[in-house]
């Protein structure tokens, strides 16, 4: 599919923004010329800097959210937006947007509902710091292990989705969690996607990242582990009750050795620390049956309101 008929397509092109006046004109400029039918959209998250003012000159569609986080911003382009196909990309100027075009043909040829950009760069250390190439990776790794195989750079910020996988998800994330929600959702609900490969670049002088390495890998890491819970919860509580019944058995066997031998308890406090972690191993391999059936009747909702959506 070319870009001349993307014109029969309502194509939005949305952008959320932190501080971004060094960059988000640049990103304005290359959108309108490699998809000049889309319909740019810009959300100012709270800038200090002339974000705002600079998008308003370059005459796009510019709106505000004043609740801080990436997470709070897509929930609200998400909401307000009406369009067939929407390309989701940072106002960083660091993602190719000249990829956009194949993304969307390869969204549309394939029928798929997500195509993530997939992030590759000649000189790694300098473009994407370590910690955030660990990070990215441990990440991913631990969603392929619990959620099942997918994607391999799952954090990218530059997506390419259907009108179907827009309008049926619920987003809870605030921050930059964002994108380890939208992966699951699409690994939950088992939706066509796929990856595609594109230049990753540096920020300009004077253009700072806004991710915290540690703080926001922290609140990835507690969203995977919450959305474990709410998507899996057999696997879940399975592997706490897992664990408890192991911690129980090492501490009851040489309780129960001891008085097999010597007909005494001496260690009472061990044997009813013992016995406690046996009963909430039980209580947690309940609780994962009655909470799994529970998750299956939602996932199967979730489902329908995909389907329900047009095309």
């Amino acid at each position: 599919m070319t870009n001349s008929i993307f014109h029969q397509i309502d194509i939005a092109v949305l952008v959320p923004c932190f501080n971004e006046e060094k960059t988000i004109g640049l990103v304005i400029d290359r959108y309108r010329t490699i998809l000049p039918d889309s319909k740019i959209y810009v959300y100012d998250n709270c800038s200090t800097d002339n974000t705002a003012q600079i998008a308003l000159e370059k005459k796009v569609n510019v709106f505000f959210e004043k609740r801080k986080g990436k997470g709070n911003v897509v929930r609200r382009m998400f909401r307000d937006i009406d369009a067939d196909i929407y390309v989701l990309i940072d106002g960083d100027n660091t993602y190719e947007v000249e990829a956009s075009g194949k993304m969307i043909s390869q969204l549309i040829d394939q029928n798929l509902d997500m195509v993530v950009g997939k992030r590759a760069h000649e000189n790694r250390s300098k473009v994407y710091p370590t910690g955030h190439i660990v990070g990215n990776k441990l990440i991913t790794k631990t969603v392929s292990f619990l959620f099942g195989d997918g994607f391999t750079d799952m954090l990218s910020g530059y997506r390419v989705l259907s009108r179907r996988f827009v309008k049926s998800f619920t987003i809870h994330s605030n921050g930059f969690e964002i994108e380890t929600e939208i992966t699951v959702h699409a690994l939950q609900l088992n939706l066509p996607s796929a990856e595609f490969n594109t230049v990753y670049s540096e920020r300009p002088e004077g253009s700072n990242s806004k991710l915290r390495t540690f703080n926001d890998g922290f609140r990835i890491l507690s969203k995977i582990i919450l959305l474990l819970k709410e998507a899996k919860p057999f696997k879940f509580f399975g592997y706490i009750s897992i664990f408890l019944f192991a911690s129980s058995l090492l501490l009851g066997i040489p309780v129960i050795q001891t008085y097999i031998e010597s007909g005494l308890v001496p260690r009472l406090p061990t044997a009813v620390l013992s016995a406690s972690f046996m009963i909430l191993s039980f209580t947690s391999l309940i609780t994962s049956v009655i909470l799994d059936a529970l998750s299956r009747a939602r996932l199967e909702q979730k489902k329908l309101a995909y389907l329900s959506i047009r095309k």
